[in-house]
């Protein structure tokens, strides 16, 4: 199987410059979800230190890994604590439920 499963974390308000920037690549497939955390960066004067971050999934193919990688980072750049964390890790399947089949490579395009 040839693809990779990107996850990155980010800050909340850099999500539309990212956003932006995957779709300039030509990224057609992402997943967005709100979610709380602390690494690099806590929020001392909250309640429980948890800061609202944004993380982001994106299926695709192994070849096309490092530019996405490379795409999010370079948007979502401070240079602050805080700026999150990108992971690229293998995938073992993927299947596409509208066909109840396993996804190949030339059929999966989240680049167009």
């Amino acid at each position: 199987m040839d693809f990779k499963l990107i996850i990155a974390i980010i800050r909340v308000d850099k999500l539309e410059e990212v956003e932006k920037k995957l779709r300039e690549i030509g990224v057609e497939r992402i997943n967005i979800s709100k979610v709380k955390g602390y690494g690099d960066y806590q929020d001392f004067f909250a309640r429980n230190w948890m800061v609202e971050e944004v993380r982001l999934e994106v299926f695709t193919r192994r070849e096309e890994a490092e530019a996405i990688s490379a795409a999010i980072m370079e948007a979502a750049h401070t240079g602050l604590p805080g700026d999150g964390v990108v992971a690229v890790m293998p995938i073992e399947k993927l299947f596409l439920v509208r066909t109840k089949g396993e996804a190949t490579p030339d059929e999966f395009r989240p680049l167009r």
